[in-house]
C-alpha cells in the first residue's frame, strides 16, 4: 500500500507517518509520502527519526496548487488529509488562510482523488465543528454549528468530502478529534505554550475564568484511532476520536504547574478568547463499537511524559519560540 499524507511534518501529521513506518504489523505501508508546505508549524524535524526510512519521501508543496498535487498523487493507494491552519486565535485576527487551505486546499485533493481514481480518502478534522455543548456528548450526527472561523472553515471542508462520497461515490471517510497533546507540538498550543513557558522561567495566560472544559486525547491514541479508521472503516462515514478526560482550563493548569513544579503566581489572567467554546464532549460509541477503538493513555501519565519530552527537547522548541517571537 502506498499512502500519500498532506501536512506529515506537521504535529499530528507527522506521529501518524512515524507510527506507519515504526509500528505498522508485517512492516507497514509499501511507501508513504509526505506532502507538506512547511509553514510555521511545519517542521522537518518531526521527521528526523524515520528520515532515513527508505519508503518515505517528502515533498515540499502546497495542497491548494493542482499541478503540484496532480504530479504527486499518482500511484497512491489512500489520502490521509491532515494539512490545515488550526489556530484558532490566528484564524480570529485574519481568516483568509483558513479558509482558503482548509476548503479550497481540501476541494483541490478532492478532485485530484476523483482525477486519479485513488482509493480511500480519509479526511481529519476537529470536534469544534460541532460548536460548543452544555451537557452530553456529540454523536457523529449532530448538527454543525461552528463558532470561529477555524472551525467554520473545517466544518466546510467536512461536508466537502462528504459530498464528493455522495455525489462521485468516492471512498471517503472523516474523523473529529478532540484536543491533541503531546511531543512535537508546535508551541502556540495551550499544553506546549504552558509547558515551554513554564520550563523557562515564564507565565502563563489563562482565559475568562479558567471555566472552558475540553476532552484531552494523546496524539498516539488519535494516529491509532485514524488508522482503524483508514483500514477498517465505512466509506462515508464520520467517526468521533476522543481521549475520554474532561478538565476545565483551570484544572489542566493545576497539573501542568505541578508538572513542572511552579505555582499559581505563574498565572496571568487575560480577556477571554472572543467567541469561546465553553464546553467540548466527543461520544465515542461508535468508533469503539465499529472499530474497537479505546484510548490507552491516561491523561496524567501523558502530561508526564509530554512534560519530559519538552524539558528533553529544547533545541526543539526553543528555535521556534524565538522565531515566533522575532
Amino acid at each position: 500500500m502506498r499512502i500519500l499524507v498532506t501536512g506529515g511534518a506537521g504535529f499530528i501529521g507527522s506521529e501518524y507517518v512515524r507510527m506507519l513506518l515504526t509500528d505498522a504489523a508485517g512492516g507497514g505501508p509499501a511507501a508513504v509520502t509526505v506532502l507538506d508546505k512547511l509553514t510555521y508549524s511545519g517542521n522537518l524535524a518531526n521527521l528526523a527519526t524515520v528520515r532515513d526510512d527508505a519508503r518515505l519521501r517528502f515533498v515540499q508543496g502546497d495542497i491548494c496548487d493542482p499541478d503540484v498535487v496532480d504530479e504527486v498523487l499518482p500511484g497512491h493507494d489512500v489520502i490521509v488529509h491532515f494539512a490545515a491552519e488550526s489556530h484558532v486565535d490566528r484564524s480570529i485576527l485574519g481568516a483568509a488562510p483558513f479558509v482558503t487551505t482548509n476548503v479550497l486546499g481540501t476541494q483541490t485533493l478532492l478532485d485530484a482523488a476523483l482525477r486519479h481514481g485513488t482509493g480511500r480518502f480519509v479526511h481529519v478534522s476537529t470536534d469544534e465543528v460541532y460548536g460548543s455543548i452544555d451537557s452530553g456528548s456529540w454523536t457523529e450526527t449532530w448538527p454543525l454549528a461552528p463558532n470561529s472561523p477555524y472551525s467554520a472553515s473545517k466544518a466546510g471542508s467536512d461536508l466537502l468530502a462528504l459530498a464528493y462520497h455522495r455525489t462521485h461515490g468516492m471512498d471517503v471517510v472523516v474523523t473529529r478529534c478532540s484536543n491533541n497533546y503531546g511531543p512535537y507540538q508546535f508551541p502556540e498550543k495551550v499544553i506546549p505554550l504552558f509547558v515551554t513557558n513554564l520550563l523557562d522561567g515564564g507565565t502563563v495566560p489563562l482565559y475568562g475564568d479558567g471555566g472552558n472544559i475540553r476532552d484531552w486525547l494523546h496524539v498516539r491514541d488519535h494516529c491509532v484511532g485514524i488508522a482503524l479508521v483508514q483500514e477498517k472503516g465505512r466509506a462515508g462515514e464520520v467517526y468521533n476520536i476522543g481521549g475520554g478526560t474532561e478538565l476545565t482550563n483551570k484544572e489542566l493548569t493545576a497539573m501542568l504547574l505541578e508538572a513542572c513544579g511552579a505555582g499559581w503566581d505563574r498565572v496571568v489572567p487575560v480577556a477571554d478568547r472572543k467567541g469561546h467554546d465553553r464546553r467540548y464532549s466527543l461520544d465515542i460509541g461508535k468508533i469503539t463499537a465499529e472499530l474497537g477503538y479505546r484510548p490507552s493513555i491516561d491523561l496524567e501519565t501523558g502530561l508526564a511524559s509530554t512534560v519530559r519530552w519538552y524539558r528533553d527537547n529544547r533545541s526543539w522548541w526553543q528555535p521556534l519560540k524565538a522565531k515566533t517571537a522575532a
